[in-house]
């Protein structure tokens, strides 16, 4: 397993179903997360600096099997809007 840490932009998702696939560039590194999508969507917005932990598939992307985000989430700072 791999780690990297960096700052996403370009959040798209290319399929859905019960496990969407979401494709997202970490600094200049083309990434794929379907096991934590949904949660990952909720979390991560672009501009957010995060870590993640995976491997590379046959075409040089970048599969994340976990990640972390440093710093709020998307949602704690949306809560945080709210309450104010």
């Amino acid at each position: 397993m791999i780690s990297m840490n960096g700052i996403v932009s370009s959040v798209k998702i290319l399929k859905y179903s019960e496990r969407p696939l979401v494709y997202f560039k970490l600094d200049n590194q083309s990434c794929l997360i379907a096991a934590h999508s949904l949660n990952f969507l909720a979390d991560v917005d672009d501009g957010m600096r995060i870590v993640v932990v995976g491997e590379y598939n046959s075409r040089k992307q970048f599969v994340v099997r976990k990640y972390g985000v440093i710093g709020k989430t998307k949602i704690m700072m949306e809560f945080e809007l709210i309450k104010a």
